[in-house]
């Protein structure tokens, strides 16, 4: 059985990904803002801001409601904002690192944080800040689409834009898939190059090339002519 301090089950999985979870009575545990579906009434929430004022003002902020059970045990619903499903891993002193959309909870021992990639982020097109979950205990994240996870035992090739997350101590590089060539004018874009031991978790689906596909479906409204 999974090891987990707050027990919980995952439904409408993979396509729709909902965690339930039970906090039990005196416990906290840290949400996502604004992902709360459902909840015992006996619970409160605070919110909290991750990343400083600083950072507010760049648009690189993690913002997390903490849900606290009175002296009985709780339940409550959480949803992801995307589409796709939901993964769980528990950190035994260790640390995870997740891209800034896949937080979804986590137990209140976790150090959560805002963490600063240099310039590896910004050769990659992505953000230059990734969630570093830290110290003991569980933590949920969420994907676009469906979730493989890969253990890493050497060298790893993944496209930036699947990457969900990885464990600390895999080493990597940010480069084009086959030179700068294919950069600018074979549609591909940059990959991450792992290597060492440890996990990655990738997703299936990108958001932007959804974009793209639905993009032709839109309903546009014909401006009348005067």
């Amino acid at each position: 059985m999974e090891k987990t301090d707050y027990p919980f089950t995952l439904v409408s999985q993979p396509d729709y990904g909902m965690l339930n979870v039970k906090i039990p009575g005196g416990k906290t545990l840290k949400v996502e803002a604004s992902a709360m579906a459902w909840m015992d009434s006996s619970l409160t929430m605070k919110a909290k801001m991750k990343g400083g004022l600083k950072r507010m003002l760049s648009g690189e902020n993690l913002f997390i409601s903490e849900f606290t059970a009175g002296t009985e045990d709780a339940e409550m619903g959480i949803a992801p904002g995307s589409p796709g499903e939901i993964g769980h891993v528990y950190l035994e002193d260790t640390t995870v690192y997740i891209q800034n959309s896949a937080f979804l909870a986590s137990s209140p021992n976790l150090e959560v944080a805002i963490e600063f990639q240099g310039f590896k982020g910004f050769f990659s097109g992505e953000k230059l800040f990734m969630i570093k979950c830290s110290g003991t205990g569980d933590l949920w994240f969420n994907t676009f689409g469906g979730l493989i996870e890969i253990d890493v035992q050497k060298d790893y090739v993944v496209d930036t834009g699947y990457i969900v997350g990885f464990t600390e101590g895999l080493q990597y590089d940010v480069t084009p898939v086959a030179g700068m060539k294919s950069l600018f004018f074979s549609g591909e874009g940059l990959v991450c190059r792992f290597s060492g031991e440890g996990k990655v978790w990738i997703q299936t689906r990108l958001a932007p090339a959804f974009v793209r596909w639905a993009d032709p479906f839109r309903r546009v409204q014909k401006k009348n002519k005067d």
